[in-house]
C-alpha cells in the first residue's frame, strides 16, 4: 500500500477513525475522517476518487443507507464495510449492493491492507477476467451437503442451528465447512462471500420462510 491512494474514514467511533488514519498514512495514503454518514455525504461531491472504509452500523444514517445514497448520486468511491458484529448476512447485503469486502472489528494491518488492495484494483478500474465464471465453475465442485453449507454461511446461521437443520453434527457442518473453503480457495470469510456472490448463489432460507413458501 504505496501509491498515495486517497481513503476515506467514515466511522462514529473516534478510537477506529484516529486509529485507521494512523495507519493509513504510515503507509503513505491520504487519509480524511468523518465522524458521521451525513458528514461525508455533504462532501463527497467534491472529493477526489477514492476509497471508502464504512463502519456498518452508525446513529442516523448507517453504512448500509449511505451505501444507497451514494449509489443513487452515482458517486462510486470502493466501499469497504467494517463492522463489529460480525453480522455476516448484513456484509453480504453490503456486497450485493456493490461494497468490495467487509472486515470484522477488531481488525488486523493485513486485514486492511488486503481489503484496500481489492478496492484500490477497483478504483484503478483494473479488467478481472472471468471472475464469474470462475466462481460459479468452483461452486460446480461443491457436493449437495456442501453447497447447503455454503447458503447457510450467507445467511449467517450458527454451526448448531445449520446442524440441526440438515440432521448432522455440528463437527460435520465445520468439516463441510472447511471443504467449502478448500473447492471455494478462498483464504477468508469475506473472499468465500465475494465468490458465492459472482456464483450467484442464495443465502439458505430462514426455516419460518421455507414453512410460509411451503
Amino acid at each position: 500500500m504505496n501509491d498515495k491512494t486517497s481513503i476515506y474514514v467514515v466511522d462514529d467511533d473516534e478510537a477506529v477513525r484516529d486509529s485507521l488514519s494512523f495507519r493509513l498514512r504510515a503507509d503513505g495514503h491520504k487519509a480524511s475522517t468523518y465522524s458521521s454518514a451525513r458528514e461525508f455525504l455533504d462532501t463527497a461531491p467534491s472529493l477526489a476518487p477514492g476509497c471508502l472504509l464504512l463502519d456498518v452500523r452508525m446513529p442516523g444514517i448507517d453504512g448500509l443507507e449511505l451505501q444507497r445514497r451514494l449509489a443513487e448520486q452515482r458517486l462510486d468511491f470502493p466501499t469497504i464495510m467494517i463492522t463489529g458484529h460480525g453480522d455476516v448476512p448484513m456484509a453480504v447485503r453490503a456486497m450485493r449492493a456493490g461494497a468490495v469486502d467487509f472486515i470484522q472489528k477488531p481488525f488486523s494491518d493485513d486485514q486492511v491492507a488486503a481489503a484496500l488492495a481489492i478496492a484500490q484494483r477497483r478504483l484503478r478500474r483494473s479488467p478481472q477476467k472471468n471472475r464469474q465464471e470462475t466462481a460459479a465453475q468452483r461452486v460446480v465442485l461443491l457436493s449437495r451437503r456442501e453447497r447447503q453449507v455454503l447458503e447457510g454461511l450467507l445467511a449467517g446461521l450458527p454451526n448448531k442451528t445449520l446442524a440441526f437443520e440438515l440432521g448432522i453434527s455440528p463437527r460435520t457442518v465445520e468439516i463441510h465447512r472447511a471443504r467449502v473453503m478448500n473447492k471455494m480457495q478462498a483464504r477468508s470469510l469475506s473472499e468465500l462471500v465475494r465468490m458465492a456472490l459472482d456464483a450467484e448463489v442464495e443465502p439458505r432460507p430462514a426455516p419460518g420462510e421455507r414453512k410460509a413458501a411451503g
